[in-house]
């Protein structure tokens, strides 16, 4: 009887209001374990991470190094050292920043991190280290770059590989550090783009046309020249890796939809020129073509007829036609590891795990080097060099704070760098073709919305939204209802963009710079600012794009070095990056046809180590299968496989969310399918790296909690607070648990719903509450079916007792009840 009544409630209640909108709250369990855990995301996400954009930024004396994940510890600065040349960061600048540490508890207790060896023809990372500390005042490293990101590793690869025509055999010395793992910050969260920037061309060109041009029209011609100068060397650096960085790189065509052939209001970037922007995009993108000298794919146009055939997933009925351009597309952080293990192949002592801590300084005020400690082991030591140069991203400030000398001659540090974040998230790979993406040019809020085919699945991003950095990727709420609204303006109606199939969010952060150290009325830059302090003599590096990662390197070494070392060669445009020797377009069948590898593995393997796949296929054991033979997958629906971390560790891997956000990029496209390759990862990492079980167990947890901060299908909690769901009907209840909304309960949303609650079931215990629920075995519970069971449930696993008590259902009582007063 209550069933029924219910269900006509149910029936009642949607005819008169408009169905809930898909996304629920999480339900959150009031336990002080929860609390706790929220406790540190809240503050995780208050403070951000002091560290580089996937740059080695030294976190402040306020983070104490050991402490495990799920602790909060402020602790007090660090006293100055005992050498009458060191000066230790002091924590009263207004703007510092006290930091939670999210990642693996590090130094290991016990230490049991066995050496392992590095790639063919490159030393391991213990090697690295142990070369870092072999410095000194007397004999100091040429450029020490503090910062692993793209930017920092490609500084490193510049230096180590400058040639001095009048002095052939002179090399430079070159060190580098870390902080996290190579690319742990922006360089592994961008939109996957090596573009060559048609936005600041559109905008340069609105500026130019604007009344500025009759107010002020010396510096509007001035930034106009800057920002296509800009634009034209960003094509130059596309070509470059494009052409040189193969195995690395690809193009892939962007479609840009027209619904009108003109008068598009409001026009984008507010010009009334853009609002002819259908008319004029055919010319646009050709002129955009000719800027790298016709040598990317040629843009051309597609019919209503021909858009139907290649994009099948736009909605036909509103669009003109299409305009196609192309752009360079790769994996930003394995090209950023390439570039570390390129700059570890030429001679750089380049780490990973090793933060600075402090500054050493000589008598006259000068740094000549850092107090560094490598994370894994806690041993702390000096690394001496001529020239620092910062490469901290968003987080240059934090870095720049520990040149300030103690007591009276402490120097107030003027703000250089802003952060903003820009979101992305991942959907199916069936909202997009595999080849082919679209661009929203004129988006609700005058932004560009990418929406990618990569790695199989679908980014759509990205945000820009200004504030203080963080280290976590967590991407809010907000920005991601944002985006999926965005993505219904031109998809096909009978597609629903649903928020559950959100499978990872992420959000990264790119840095606003201005040079702190230029005179009085000096221009501003609208790219990347390099600027050495006249007292300390640091250098550091910020803004920029990831195109011009090496350009921007090249900038900054020509600045550092080249003062004292007149005219030097840069070479970096004739190196091919770790893995392109040995690449051929042939090469994933050579690979098949050796080891009997699923056609999607091998190609993954080959486009992700180039020449170096050999590598990592000699790690490969047998499936036990007829076929694949060789090639055991991580998890299934996705081409990474096991010997992929092993060689990883190599590759100077040392956490398990290294292997799962970078090594691998699982975190990235999945946040349950990186989960469920968790306990794999551990075991293989624990037998690589010889951990004991102590040490395997407190990384799985630490790895746990930093997934976590992914997005996913099931949105976050405001991790500010814990609140609980304001609904207390049953049918309120099962539509939260139907998070994909096809009006029925599978086995994985049971599971999900049993985690949010604090209450996890075993997968034996799952399986009966679920085959409880299911009275018609057909392997769905309707709803029916689960109002029943709430009602006669004997409840042996406490599941029925948990999802009364964080909803307030009040019981079997409260249900009959309830029913009753739905017709009322």
């Amino acid at each position: 009887m209550a069933c029924s009544m219910i269900l006509l409630a149910r029936t009642i209640s949607k005819s008169t209001k408009s169905l809930r909108h898909e996304v629920v709250r999480p339900v959150c369990a009031v336990a002080s374990s929860t609390i706790a855990a929220l406790a540190v995301k809240a503050a995780g996400r208050r403070h951000g991470r002091n560290s580089g954009t996937s740059f080695a930024s030294g976190l402040p004396p306020s983070l104490l190094l050991g402490a495990g994940i799920g602790a909060v510890s402020f602790v007090s600065s660090l006293s100055s050292s005992s050498s009458p040349t060191t000066q230790c960061e002091k924590s009263n600048h207004a703007n510092a920043v006290t930091v939670v540490d999210i990642g693996a508890p590090f130094p290991l207790e016990p230490l049991d991190n066995k050496e392992i060896p590095g790639p063919v023809g490159i030393p391991s990372r213990v090697e690295q280290v142990r070369r870092l500390r072999t410095s000194s005042a007397q004999h100091p490293y040429d450029i020490l770059v503090v910062g692993g990101g793209a930017t920092g590793c490609g500084v490193a690869l510049d230096a180590v590989t400058r040639t001095i025509p009048s002095d052939p055999s002179r090399k430079f010395t070159v060190a580098c550090i870390e902080r996290g793992d190579f690319a742990s910050e922006t360089s592994s969260r961008s939109t996957k783009l090596i573009w060559a920037g048609i936005k600041y061309l559109a905008s340069a060109s609105a500026s130019l046309l604007s009344l500025k041009l009759l107010t002020s029209p010396i510096q509007t011609v001035n930034e106009f020249v800057e920002e296509f100068n800009m634009v034209f060397q960003c094509h130059q650096e596309r070509k470059f890796m494009l052409d040189k960085q193969r195995h690395l790189t690809n193009w892939v065509p962007i479609v840009c939809p027209f619904t009108e052939w003109h008068k598009v209001w409001p026009p984008p970037f507010g010009h009334w020129l853009f609002s002819f922007f259908p008319i004029l995009a055919p010319v646009v993108f050709k002129f955009y073509d000719s800027l790298s000298q016709f040598t990317c794919p040629p843009s051309y146009i597609l019919t209503k007829k021909e858009t139907r055939m290649q994009f099948p997933q736009l909605n036909e009925k509103d669009i003109k036609y299409c305009a196609v351009f192309y752009e360079g597309q790769h994996n930003d952080a394995r090209t950023n590891l390439a570039i570390a293990m390129s700059a570890a192949e030429k001679g750089a002592h380049i780490a990973n795990y090793v933060e600075m801590i402090d500054c050493i300084f000589n008598d006259a005020g000068k740094v000549i080097g850092i107090q560094a400690v490598d994370r894994v082991t806690g041993d702390k030591f000096q690394i001496y060099a001529n020239h620092v140069v910062f490469a901290g991203g968003p987080f240059t400030d934090s870095l720049r704070e520990k040149e300030s000398r103690s007591g009276s001659d402490e120097q107030t540090m003027t703000s250089a760098v802003q952060g903003a974040s820009g979101s992305h998230i991942v959907l199916p790979g069936y909202y997009a073709p595999n080849n082919m993406g679209l661009l929203d040019y004129n988006t609700s809020d005058g932004r560009f919305l990418f929406f990618l085919p990569w790695q199989g699945s679908v980014i759509v991003g990205t945000t820009d939204k200004k504030g203080p950095a963080e280290t976590l990727p967590t991407a809010p709420e907000e920005e991601i209802q944002w985006i999926l609204k965005e993505c219904e303006k031109y998809l096909s109606h009978d597609l629903k963009v649903r928020r559950s199939d959100v499978l990872s969010a992420w959000r990264g952060w790119r840095p606003l710079a201005a040079d702190p150290h230029a005179p009085p009325g000096g221009q501003v830059s609208r790219d990347h600012v390099i600027s050495t302090n006249p007292n300390t003599g640091v250098t550091f590096i910020a803004g920029g794009k990831w195109t011009t990662w090496r350009e921007m390197a090249q900038d900054v070494v020509d600045k550092v070095l080249g003062r004292e070392n007149g005219d030097m060669k840069c070479n970096t445009l004739d190196i091919t990056l770790h893995g392109g020797d040995g690449y051929s377009n042939s090469l994933s069948v050579e690979l098949i046809q050796k080891y009997g590898m699923d056609q999607k593995v091998a190609e993954h393997l080959v486009k992700t180590y180039g020449g170096r796949v050999w590598e990592v296929a000699d790690k490969a054991k047998p499936t036990g299968k007829r076929w694949p033979r060789y090639g055991v997958q991580l998890v299934e629906g996705y081409p990474y496989i096991e010997a992929e971390v092993r060689y990883a560790c190599q590759e100077y891997a040392c956490t398990i969310e290294d292997i799962l956000s970078r090594r691998t990029r699982l975190a990235f496209l999945n946040k349950d399918a990186s989960m469920e390759a968790l306990p794999r990862v551990a075991d293989i990492m624990a037998e690589e790296l010889g951990w004991s079980k102590r040490t395997k167990a407190s990384q799985i947890k630490a790895a746990q909690k930093y997934l976590d901060s992914y997005g996913g299908r099931i949105p976050q909690e405001d991790a500010g607070k814990v609140s609980l769901p304001l609904n207390q009907d049953v049918i309120s209840l099962f539509e939260q648990l139907d998070t994909d909304g096809n009006g029925f309960l599978d086995i994985h949303e049971i599971k999900d719903m049993s985690e949010r609650l604090g209450r996890p079931l075993s997968d034996k215990y799952l399986k009966k509450v679920f085959d409880e629920m299911d009275r018609n075995r057909n392997g769905k519970i309707e709803v029916e079916e689960f109002i029943h069971w709430l009602e006669n449930s004997k409840d042996s696993t406490g599941f029925a007792k948990a999802l009364n008590e964080s909803y307030r259902l009040g019981g079997k009582a409260w249900l009959k009840r309830r029913s009753t007063t739905f017709l009322g």
